[in-house]
């Protein structure tokens, strides 16, 4: 088994102990960092797809999402020594909506979406449809994520949209919404472009807009 292939394999069993003793060894051995970086990608997607499958439950991505932003934190200095910090595909504005304070299926988008080379601007849990707003602003961001868990998130989400449109920024942005209320109906609803109750597909969806925002 390559050195690779083992990497990827202690990501995926969340064997954090060995991935980050194998993300230093690669480093101390002066491998190119993207390559790692590629790596953890993989790995991130495989986690994604195995939660998809059941194989993986909640407790489990949350472990995932630690021990790849553990390696993520590694490979950065070494990038920017090395003058290879990645043009981002996009940049992605992500908050969990106003009135609901959870954050684990955010925090999972956001380790997945750097590791996948988006420049992410995480604004935090009960954030404001003004909030959004001044965000897009500010940032300019491509697409805009919303997330919630509890059912009153998505008459959030639906005002957090509206405001958008009212601001004058809605054709700048794609919309994805996600969360264990969210489903076709809530999409509809909010009017968002896309939802996902799966951090590896809502990563997909983005990479297959920022390709088709390149056309």
């Amino acid at each position: 088994m390559s050195l690779s292939e083992e990497f990827i394999n202690a990501i995926i069993s969340l064997d954090e102990k060995r991935a980050l003793e194998l993300t230093r060894r690669r480093l101390e051995v002066a491998e190119d960092p993207l390559r790692i970086l590629d790596d953890l990608t993989r790995a991130a997607e495989k986690i994604g797809e195995l939660y998809e499958k059941g194989e993986l439950f909640i407790a489990d991505l949350v472990m995932a999402g630690e021990i790849l932003k553990e390696i993520s934190e590694l490979i950065k200095p070494k990038l920017r020594e090395l003058g290879k910090v990645r043009t981002p595909v996009g940049r992605f504005i992500i908050g969990t909506v106003e009135g609901d304070i959870h954050d684990i299926g955010k925090n999972i988008v956001v380790t997945m979406a750097e590791a996948a080379s988006f420049e992410v601007i995480d604004l935090g849990v009960d954030v404001s449809p003004s909030k959004f707003v001044e965000a897009i602003k500010q940032y300019n961001p491509d697409i805009v994520g919303m997330s919630c868990l509890i059912t009153v998130g998505i008459d959030s989400m639906k005002k957090t949209v509206d405001a958008i449109k009212q601001a004058g920024l809605r054709e700048k942005v794609k919309i994805i919404i996600g969360g264990g209320r969210v489903d076709q109906y809530a999409c509809e609803y909010v009017t968002a472009d896309a939802w996902t109750n799966s951090a590896a597909e809502g990563i997909r969806i983005m990479l297959k807009w920022m390709e088709e925002k390149k056309r």
